[in-house]
């Protein structure tokens, strides 16, 4: 697979002195870049997703009048919240 270059950016010396400040050993600028770059695709595919189910839920209540009560939806919330740092509390004592 042939690889491809992302366009060169020119920043501020101070940008990038911060940049090099936070570089952990042994990573590279292209490494940071890199990185950086992936999660902010992953998280803008996350965000447009999030839209979508939004824009289809609200098309849903607008047609239908149907609604699910603040209740339910709160408490799934905090169902998914409680799991979710339950796994991380799990993760930090292994």
């Amino acid at each position: 697979m042939k690889t491809a270059v992302i366009p060169q950016i020119r920043v501020e010396p101070e940008l990038r002195a911060d940049l090099e400040s936070v570089l952990l050993q042994g990573e590279t600028l292209t490494d940071f870049v890199e990185a950086t770059m992936r999660n902010a695709i992953a998280f803008r595919r996350v965000q447009t997703a999030f839209h979508a189910r939004a824009q289809d839920a609200s098309e849903e209540y607008h047609q239908t009048g149907v609604a699910a009560p603040v209740e339910t939806v709160l408490a799934k919330l905090q169902a998914k919240l409680d799991a979710k740092r339950k796994k991380l509390a799990g993760q930090v004592d292994k």
